[in-house]
């Protein structure tokens, strides 16, 4: 208690004299004097070495990780404290991430689907790399016009495996994110690749383009989000941990942000909690080692 009386000194000391706190606060100056002239404790020191640690990963998250990632980052960095720590620091720090809100499509007209069947059901996992995979298309805002982006994610490892992006969203956007993730060399034989009933990921081009690659089509229902539910998931993280921060004058500026994100940050180093808080590339190299192994 005397403790708490002494740290309330000295952070009030500005505005109130010490010898009348001190008497308010029924301690003795000298007291609070010797106290000031301690060494910092263990605790105090330990508690001071993982708030700029804190505030180091917040930072080198572009301000996007709350209190679990960063926790679970500290944690990668051999520092070891309860969550509950870091979201106090956090807090003391003034240290607010950016909120992901729930992402509506607005770039999906239905098409007819013509019995493509479900091959998800909404199990957005996988045993292996490029064995299930999924994509959608949104629109970002700049001043010369709307610049769409495709993306293709691996169910296994979340990594965005390939992505598009053109002043339209015909099926020559979603041909091409596909196109750079069979680049990769990843896909397997059969692989799936699931999306919503947009007109064009159901259309018959479309489906001729995937059935020479080998990939067999999914769709999930109309109207119900959760059928696409992760990539959906990522356009969310995108917009509200990157894009919204930006006023985009050009298609190119925008494609320049979109890169940065995917590449130097989303797939690299983004701590994801459906893979116990480890980035993707790390999960699918991982995953490739024991592969390449067996």
């Amino acid at each position: 208690m005397t403790l708490a009386k002494y740290e309330l000194i000295d952070a009030e000391k500005a505005h109130h004299s010490i010898v009348k706190m001190c008497a308010w606060l029924q301690v003795s100056r000298s007291g609070y004097y010797e106290w000031r002239e301690r060494p910092a404790s263990a605790t105090a020191q330990r508690r001071a070495l993982l708030a700029t640690l804190v505030a180091e990963i917040f930072a080198s998250s572009h301000e996007t990780y709350g209190y679990r990632r960063v926790h679970a980052a500290l944690a990668r960095r051999g520092e070891h404290c309860s969550a509950e720590l870091v979201r106090a620091l956090m807090r003391q720090q003034g240290l607010i991430p950016a909120q992901v809100r729930a992402f509506r499509p607005a770039t999906t007209v239905q098409g007819d689907y013509r019995g493509i069947p479900d091959l998800v059901s909404r199990d957005f996992t996988a045993t292996r790399p490029g064995t299930k995979l999924v994509g959608d298309v949104t629109y970002i805002r700049t001043w010369e016009g709307f610049l769409y982006l495709a993306t293709v994610i691996d169910c296994h490892s979340k990594a965005v495996l390939g992505w598009a992006m053109a002043d339209h969203y015909r099926t020559e956007l979603i041909a091409d994110a596909i196109r750079m993730a069979a680049g990769t060399g990843l896909l397997q034989s059969g692989a799936v690749f699931h999306s919503d009933r947009g007109s064009n990921y159901t259309s018959e081009e479309f489906g001729c383009f995937l059935a020479r690659l080998d990939i067999r089509r999914s769709v999930g229902r109309t109207g119900v989000c959760w059928d696409n539910a992760m990539a959906e998931s990522f356009f969310s993280a995108i917009k509200n941990e990157w894009l919204h921060r930006f006023v985009f004058t050009t298609r190119a500026k925008a494609r320049s942000q979109v890169i940065r994100y995917i590449e130097g940050f989303y797939n690299r180093r983004r701590l994801h909690s459906a893979l116990g808080y480890r980035p993707p590339l790390e999960v699918l190299n991982e995953a490739l080692a024991i592969q390449t192994a067996a």
